[in-house]
C-alpha cells in the first residue's frame, strides 16, 4: 500500500480477525500546536481497514472503502499511536470493521467504524 509507507505506518500483526499497526508521531504528521494530524489518524485507520477486509475477502475479490466515521478523543503530541482492527461484520457485499486507536500510554484517541465494499 504506497500511501501507508508515505504516511509511515508501521503493521505489526495481520490476520482476518485483527490486523495491528502503529504511527510515529513526527512534526511533518502534525497540525498546529504539534497535534498529530486527524487526517493521519485516519489514513493508518483506513489502511488498518483495508487490510483486515482484504483478509476476509473471498478469492479474487478486492475492497475499497465506501464509509468511514471517526470519533476522535484526544490529541496525540509524542510518542506513536497503536491501531487495532477488527471485523464487525463479514458479509458477501460489504465488511464492516471497527479500529481502535490508542497512544503510547494505552489511552484511546480515536474510534473509526468503516465498511468496505466487496468487489468481485
Amino acid at each position: 500500500m504506497p500511501y501507508a509507507n508515505l504516511l509511515g505506518l508501521e503493521l505489526t500483526a495481520a490476520a482476518p480477525e485483527e490486523v495491528r499497526g502503529t504511527l510515529a508521531w513526527a512534526p511533518e504528521r502534525c497540525t498546529t500546536g504539534g497535534l498529530l494530524h486527524g487526517g493521519a489518524l485516519m489514513g493508518l485507520a483506513d489502511s488498518l481497514g483495508g487490510v483486515c477486509a482484504f483478509l476476509n475477502l473471498p478469492e479474487g475479490a478486492g475492497t475499497t472503502t465506501v464509509e468511514s466515521k471517526t470519533n476522535f478523543l484526544r490529541g496525540v503530541r509524542e510518542g506513536h499511536v497503536q491501531g487495532i482492527c477488527r471485523p464487525l461484520h463479514v458479509g458477501r457485499r460489504f465488511v464492516v470493521l471497527d479500529t481502535d486507536l490508542f497512544d503510547a500510554a494505552g489511552k484511546r484517541v480515536a474510534r473509526v467504524t468503516q465498511t468496505q465494499a466487496v468487489l468481485v
